[in-house]
């Protein structure tokens, strides 16, 4: 990525983001806005970035991170800004907070507008107090506000308000499908920060697998996980919650929230489901491995990981522009049924478990998502586009047809879940496939999830993870990990 300019770099050897990308970012939403009929000449784009928060009643703050939208528009780190853009001529103006003198004694020095100009390379910086006469001077015809649901949490985005707007004409609906379409598609710039966020995250996964044995404590392996992110690669947020599941933690799809805290003590012969990802720049990244804790597969475990991964690979090599997302969760399912038939949990014919909806027992959730700034991007049910009212399809996150420069994660799972079993076992349509005698012997077994994040090419498919993903290659990878660590303890003992 060429940093010429002014750039956000946390030095070492992180990535050098050259603050043209927003510029881009900002060029690309002009265009596109001017392409709208709806929109009126000298009309001027207004978001309001995060403000700081605190934690519950007290003065204890709570890490900043940027508000999305904000943040792709302006890349701007501080808190309480607004930023504007001018749709016809493109010029940007940034207002930051007029902070008072005690800033100084407490916080840190206090930088003049210019200092802000120069750092993320807009045409204008003024005071947030400015905002209602700096606005009124460029007569606008209208101020475009950001208003829109997001289809993921069903949240509303956050609105732009300043006191004195009532005197500007507003409009909150033509923004949000624009620049949320903006999002979907990737510029060269952005796959490369997210090629940069998966290659550290990959690295601290490798970390782990390296460390992981019988008696640690699942969450010792998230704060590995999170170690290796921060000081290697600058990455002071993850993307989200970090799910370290082992044993029976491995079949909850969302472990490691505050009633689940990776607090199991991992055993021996426990498969290990760790889906993690670390964020640089706001930007994300989405990883899950699933390997034996104690570095050998089980033949069961060998047989289930292997078919969750020949889900994976037929998905990847499926993937190209116009393909519809939905029909890859198709072939995913499909491969799960075949591959559970073949190792004797079902029995019957695999076209006749698709139409009783068999696949979703053992994948309840979508085989994956966009991802950006958002580890779920937005975009994924824009107007036209519907859910799919049918188990396991109604969970995906989007149902888009792909295009060029879409990134998404590929993430097939097979889990057991006894809600789920139970309730299959219960159906005399679902029922009749299963092999009772057989899932008996998984009853507690987990489950197995692997996930990669995949940017769309003109051709097929980029894979940006890089991790082990074959047995072999994750036993092989685990044995030499296992005997690194053992040379240095003996190392350590012997210098003793």
């Amino acid at each position: 990525m060429a940093a010429a300019g002014p750039s956000f770099w946390l030095g070492n050897e992180t990535l050098k983001v050259p603050v043209a990308l927003f510029a881009l970012n900002r060029r690309r939403l002009c265009d596109r806005l001017r392409q709208n009929k709806d929109v009126q000449k000298n009309s001027i784009v207004l978001l309001q970035g995060g403000e700081e928060t605190q934690r519950y009643c007290t003065d204890t703050g709570i890490v900043f991170r940027q508000e999305s939208y904000f943040h792709w528009t302006f890349g701007v780190t501080e808190a309480g800004c607004f930023g504007a853009v001018d749709v016809d001529t493109g010029r940007s103006m940034i207002f930051v907070p007029q902070l008072p003198e005690s800033y100084a004694v407490w916080m840190g020095k206090i930088h003049p507008p210019e200092y802000f100009k120069k750092k993320y390379a807009v045409d204008e910086v003024h005071y947030v107090n400015e905002i209602s006469n700096v606005l009124a001077s460029k007569k606008p015809s209208v101020l475009l506000t950001l208003r829109g649901v997001n289809t993921d949490s069903g949240n509303i985005s956050k609105e732009a308000s300043f006191e004195g707007i009532s005197q500007f004409n507003v409009n909150n609906k033509i923004l949000h499908p624009e620049i949320a379409e903006c999002r979907v598609i990737k510029t060269d710039m952005e796959l490369e920060v997210l090629r940069y966020t998966n290659k550290i995250s990959s690295e601290a996964h490798k970390e782990v697998m390296k460390a992981v044995k019988a008696g640690m404590k699942e969450y010792e392996l998230e704060s590995l996980f999170q170690h290796y992110c921060y000081t290697r690669g600058g990455m002071r947020h993850t993307s989200y919650t970090c799910i370290c599941g082992s044993g029976e933690n491995s079949s909850v799809l969302h472990y490691g929230h505050a009633g689940a805290p990776n607090d199991k003590t991992i055993e021996d012969g426990d498969l290990c489901l760790f889906d993690m990802g670390g964020e640089y720049y706001c930007y994300g990244s989405d990883i899950t491995c699933t390997f034996p804790a104690n570095g050998k597969f089980t033949p069961d475990q060998k047989a289930i990981y292997e078919a969750v991964l020949k889900s994976s690979r037929a998905v990847m090599k499926a993937v190209k522009p116009g393909v519809a997302w939905p029909d890859m969760h198709r072939l995913a399912d499909r491969v799960h049924l075949e591959e559970l038939t073949k190792i004797g949990i079902l029995k019957g014919n695999v076209d006749d478990m698709v139409k009783v909806h068999l696949g979703a027992i053992f994948m309840p959730h979508g085989l994956g998502h966009l991802l950006g700034i958002d580890v779920h991007d937005v975009g994924g049910y824009p107007e036209g586009v519907d859910r799919i009212d049918l188990p396991g399809l109604r969970s995906l996150r989007t149902a888009r047809n792909l295009e060029q420069g879409m990134v998404l994660t590929i993430e097939p799972g097979i889990y057991f879940i006894d809600h789920l079993l139970d309730q299959a076992l219960r159906d005399p349509a679902q029922s009749c496939f299963i092999n009772n005698d057989v899932l008996q012997r998984f009853r507690g077994f987990g489950g197995v999830r692997i996930e990669d994040d995949i940017a769309v090419t003109a051709s097929g498919m980029e894979l940006l993870t890089c991790v082990p993903r074959t047995v072999e290659e994750i036993e092989a990878f685990m044995a030499e990990g296992q005997s690194s660590v053992k040379s240095f303890d003996s190392l350590s003992s012997q210098k003793q």
